[in-house]
Formats: C-alpha cells, structure tokens, sequence
C-alpha cells in the first residue's frame, strides 16, 4: 500500500514502505487528498534509528486491521523528522502545548489544512496503566471528527492561534535591546549563564539535569570558551571537566568503536538508548579535541585526545559515504535471529568475555561498573564509571582489538544512508579543528572529503539542498541551520587549512543565507519557504527558534558566522547583525542556559572581539608554529587567516608583509587595525594574553 515511499531518500520512510497503511510523504498532494475525501490527516513522525519508533511500527502500523481502519478513516503521511526538521518542530509545538511532552514517535491529527486538534507520541496496541490504545485512539478521532466537527475545528483554531503567538514571542527575543530596558550588556551576563549552569549540575554523575541524559554539547562547547577567554582554571573549566571526563568513562561513550549513543536512560550514563547519531558525534569530536588542549593535566589531556581521535575514527568507519561525506546514524537496534534486539550489537555477558578473554576476564571485569550497566538476560554496557589508571588503560589497549573483532562479527545495526547538509557542516568545522588543534593532517583531509561533497553535490551557486542520497541532492531546499552550518564548517576549514576555495565558498553560501532567512522587516525565519499546512498550524506566523536542539540553533550558527565573517573582512553591517540576534543571550542566560548554549559560546567570542591573528609567510614549519601558537593561545572565537601574503580575497591578509628576510609574520588585530608583527610563537603567545590553562608537559 505505501507504495509512494519506496522511492523516497529517507531510509526512515522506505522501512515503512511494505506497511498496510496507505502512506503518504508529507506533501500538498497528501491534504489535497484529505480535503477530497473530506477525512483527518493523521501524521506520524519519527527517524531510522528510533527505537520507539520500531516498536510502534511493528504492533501497529504493520497490523491489517489497524491500517485498514486508517485507510478508511484517514489520510495517513508519515514524515522523518531528520529530513524535514520543519515539520518535525511545527507538530512537535502542537504536541507540548496539547500535552505537556513530547518525542518521537509523535502522532498528530489534523484538519485537512493542516491545523493540528490532537497529538500524542508511542500509542500501546492494547490500553496499558491508563494509556489509551492506538486503535481507540482511532476510533475516538474518528467519532470526534463525525459527529463533533465544530468543536474539532474550533480546537484547531485555538491551537493555531497559540503556537502563532509563540512563533511571535520568538521574534521578540530576537529584536535588539536597548541598554535601558533592565537586560544586562552580553558581557556581564556570561558568568551569569555559568552559574545557573553549576545550579543544573549533577554532582555526583556530572552533566547536568536528571535522567534521561543527552550530551549537553552546546553548553560543553560554551563552558571550554568561557575557561579558554575569562575563567582558565575556574568554574567553568571544572564544570566542564567533570561532565567530560563522566561522558568519557560511560556507557555511552562505544569504548571499543568509538563515538557516542545519542542518550542515556539513567542518571549515571551507564544505559543508553544505542542509536549513533552524526550531529552528536560532530560536536563532541570538536569539544573533546578542545579539552585536549585547556584540560588541567596530563591524565585529563591523554583522554580528551583519545576520545576525540576514537570519535572521529567512528565517523570514518562508519558513517562515511562514496565521496567522503557522512551518513546521518545507526540504528538503535540490531536484527538478531528476525527480531529487532536494542543494543543488541553493543552489549556483553560474563560468559562472552570469558570465551573471549579467558583468564584475563576477570581482571576486565573489574574495569566496569556491571551492576550499574546490566540491561537484559544477564548483559551488561561497557561502563567504567570512574577513571581508570594508566596500569587500567594498558590491560583495556590489549584486550579490545579481541573484543572490537568478536563484536564486529555479530550482526550490526542498520544505516540511515541520508546525507545531511547541516550535520556535516558540523562534522567538516570539527575534523578541521581537530585536526588543527591535535596537528593530525588525516583529519583534516577527512574535513576536506566531505566538505568538497557538500559543495559538489549540495550546493549548486544558488540554493543548498538539506538532503543527498547516493550522491543526488533530493528533497527541499537547505534550511537555515543547513546553510549556516555549512559556513561554520568551511570557516573552520579555511582556518586551519589557509585554502582560500573553502573562505571564498563561505562567503557565497553566508551571503546567500541571509538573502534567503534574514527578511526585510529584520525577521529571521528557519526556513525560506514554510508549507502551506504548516503556517496554516501556526496561524500564518514564522520566526526562528533561537534554543539549541539536538544541534545547535540556525540563529546561534548563523550569528557565529556572521561574527567570524566580520573579523575576516571587517563588515560593521555583518557585525551588527550578529549583534542582534544575539540579543536573546542576555535575556536567558541566566534563566535558561542549556537551552541556548551554542549562543552563549558564539557570545563569548563576540565579547573577546574576536582576536584577530593574521599569519603571512611561505608555506613551512615556521609559519605552522605561529598559527598553532594562535590556535592554542587565542581566546575563543579567534579568527585566523593563514596566507603567503599576497592573496586579497580575505582582507584580513591584505596588505600583510612577510619579514624581510622572507619569513612568517604573525599580526594581531582588532577590528582590522594590527599591532607590530612579530616573527616567533613566544612572541605571538604574549601578545594574544595569558595562557588558556594548558599544561606544559
């Protein structure tokens, strides 16, 4: 019956492509037929490897009974939310105001304009504790919309009408302020956001919040910042250091693999829900690779590295495409003997690891926490829960190549294939600070691979698209955490490379972007072009979600790249605009911290000016030194421009000599206005401020 799906690009969408129920990808033709038939919509949102997802799919939309129900009754669309985060966050709305909650999967019904009147999430096949079951929940829609249409139609109304006043309140928080309405300078309100974070802390389990537990790596990237500007050594740096070095030590962190699961169920990170996802992934790599440098010993520093480094290896194991981008994650689950098993690749049992390790079992064993990681039948994750001495890591080194090759002979979770262009902007900034920061020239050209994917097969000069599959560009057009993620990515390239395709690139897509999300009235909206039913939703009204989600917000990516654009080419107009939208920062910070945490980050580097170091000289040892120093000595946000001197594409280079003995200079700037060159790394390291906490081995 879903016959429409087979060809989609989402693997999300052709898993349900054999399902009874006659599905529909989200589209005008979809509520074109609603309103001919004159039924509900039922929409049904979720991704490859959500585990909940499976389940629903299988007791319910696999079930003849119930799809023919739907088929009668309903137009039935089912939608990835990673391939269509704009109706992912419309319907997502509707489902908190209406309940309280939300996740995936979510289950919204509406009219056949798109106006939502009923939401929930996983629906049981059979009533459970009070919870209605799918097929009621059916019938009671289906009831509602025969006999009490006016109410239905009413509620829809209303439901518009708020989530429209949201998307307004939206737009205020990105207006710009006046100093005299009682919102404090940027300046004063970042260690305000450092100690409502340390009120949110786990204590005891780092990380901050109760269970479930994702990575909180916006707020990781913004607590490194502030330590690497204002706070070396302070409150900053220990908050992020315990919540680190707990991330690293769990269970959900793939110690064999490599890289992390997208969350943990419990409070100590000892059980996570296994899905591997890109857009974590991306931003841990770049945090831990930062760590590698400020962290506060040795022991600390060896851990940041390998975490990062085993993080990155995951990526090119396993996520990598044909042309050198990267897939969008692995499933939760792994097909064992015909049933979907969670975890079912990842985990271990006593007996495992004795026919694998023999007498040296016992003394693995030891190294984990099994009580805390026991999930079914005796299995256990892979979590330490504490740090391990160096005696520890030498037994882990000569024990897991046995284990990493028994568990690749299990079978492995499946792979959502779709290339995201947003994700891998991420994932090109992070390989390329990576490989600057821990002078690693693989990971740099891995950062270069799918950087040139994205410009190849994504980007076409006038309009970037969200989605690849096989190398085919497919589906709608980029949306604004797209293109700003990809300028994020390609600045950091062009930083650590000195390759002017990848700072001339950034200014096209950067420039672009802003035609496309910034309108004239000084709107900012996530999407060029919102859908018909889905302004119908919010009552005609968009703006931009300025929170962090699983990746960090459009507005916060894209006043980054406005802030680093500026510091390159010296735009008051670029950095006005950063300004603005970074208004909201002062009004949250101290009220909600984690939910705005890439902001808070892009504000710290916007406060420190950024530093501006333009480094001129023939390619060499000498002129790397100096750009190294900067990476490492700079404050956060520092932008670099690396060149021999002659180019005039970035006008932070124009006009900079090189020594007169033709040697490397190193000019600190702000706001484009140098000081004295100097030629060694001392020199530089003195003038950028005092260290940024690193210990010298």
């Amino acid at each position: 019956m879903a016959e429409r799906l087979r060809i989609e690009a989402s693997a999300y969408l052709r898993q349900h492509a054999e399902n009874p129920v006659d599905w529909w990808p989200f589209s005008d033709g979809a509520f074109s037929e609603a309103r001919q038939r004159d039924v509900p919509v039922f929409i049904s949102v979720g991704y490859a490897a959500c585990h909940w997802c499976h389940v629903m799919a299988h007791e319910s939309f696999e079930d003849t009974a119930v799809a023919d129900y739907l088929n009668r009754h309903f137009v039935s669309i089912k939608v990835d939310r990673e391939e269509r985060p704009d109706v992912d966050a419309v319907y997502m709305a509707a489902t908190q105001t209406m309940t309280g909650q939300g996740g995936w999967p979510m289950s919204v019904f509406t009219l056949p304009d798109g106006r939502a009147f009923f939401a929930g999430t996983y629906f049981p096949p059979s009533p459970i504790r009070g919870a209605p079951s799918f097929r009621q929940v059916l019938e009671a829609v289906q009831d509602a919309w025969t006999h009490r249409r006016t109410e239905v139609e009413q509620s829809a109304g209303q439901l518009a009408g708020s989530l429209g006043d949201a998307q307004r309140r939206s737009a205020g928080l990105l207006l710009p302020r006046n100093n005299d309405d009682g919102v404090s300078p940027l300046e004063d309100t970042l260690p305000a956001a450092v100690a409502g974070l340390a009120a949110q802390e786990d204590t005891i389990h780092g990380g901050f919040g109760d269970a479930p537990k994702f990575p909180p790596s916006s707020s990781l990237a913004f607590l490194l910042a502030r330590a690497r500007s204002d706070d070396p050594g302070g409150q900053a740096a220990a908050l992020a250091a315990r919540t680190l070095e707990a991330m690293a030590g769990s269970g959900m962190h793939d110690l064999l693999g490599g890289g992390f699961a997208r969350y943990a169920v419990d409070a100590a990170w000892a059980v996570p829900h296994f899905e591997k996802m890109l857009y974590d992934n991306a931003q841990l790599i770049r945090v831990y690779a930062r760590w590698a440098v400020q962290a506060d010993s040795p022991e600390r520093k060896r851990l940041a590295e390998r975490v990062a480094r085993g993080a990155a290896g995951w990526l090119e194991r396993e996520l990598a495409v044909d042309g050198g981008a990267f897939a969008s994650s692995l499933d939760a689950d792994t097909l064992i003997d015909g049933a979907r098993v969670e975890g079912g690749t990842y985990t271990w049992t006593r007996d495992q690891l004795g026919e694998i390790l023999g007498n040296r079992a016992e003394a693995v064993l030891d190294l984990f926490d099994v009580r805390a990681g026991s999930v079914e039948s005796g299995a256990f994750t892979l979590h330490a829960g504490r740090s391990w001495s160096t005696a520890e890591w030498t037994l882990w080194d000569e024990v897991a190549p046995s284990l990493l090759s028994a568990r690749n002979d299990r079978p492995q979770p499946a792979r959502d294939e779709k290339v995201v262009a947003g994700w891998n902007g991420l994932a090109v900034g992070s390989l390329a600070e990576a490989g600057a920061l821990l002078e690693d020239a693989a990971l740099l050209a891995m950062a270069g691979r799918a950087a040139a994917y994205l410009l190849e097969v994504h980007w076409d000069g006038t309009q970037l698209r969200r989605v690849s599959h096989r190398g085919r560009a497919v589906g709608i057009d980029g949306l604004l955490e797209d293109y700003a993620g990809v300028v994020d990515g390609l600045q950091a390239l062009y930083s650590a490379t000195g390759d002017l395709r990848w700072y001339r690139a950034s200014e096209q897509l950067l420039e672009r972007a802003l035609g496309i999300f910034v309108r004239p009235d000084g709107t900012v909206v996530d999407a060029g072009t919102l859908a018909g039913p889905l302004l119908a939703a919010q009552a005609a009204q968009q703006a931009a979600d300025p929170f962090d989600n699983a990746a960090p917000s459009g507005i916060a990516l894209l006043a980054g790249a406005l802030v680093t654009s500026a510091a390159y080419n010296g735009s008051a107009e670029r950095r006005g605009l950063a300004e603005k939208l970074l208004a909201h920062v002062s009004a949250l910070a101290s009220r909600a911290p984690r939910a705005i945490g890439w902001a808070l980050a892009v504000g710290q580097a916007a406060v420190n000016g950024p530093q501006e170091v333009a480094v001129v000289g023939p390619r060499g040892s000498a002129r790397e030194r100096l750009a190294a120093t900067a990476r490492r000595r700079g404050k956060a946000g520092i932008a670099l421009a690396v060149g021999e001197g002659s180019e005039s594409a970035v006008p932070l280079l124009t006009g900079r000599r090189t020594a007169d003995d033709g040697g490397p200079l190193a000019y600190v700037c702000e706001a484009m206005v140098c000081r004295r060159p100097v030629s060694e790394p001392e020199e530089l390291g003195a003038l950028l401020g005092r260290s940024t906490g690193e210990v010298q081995e």
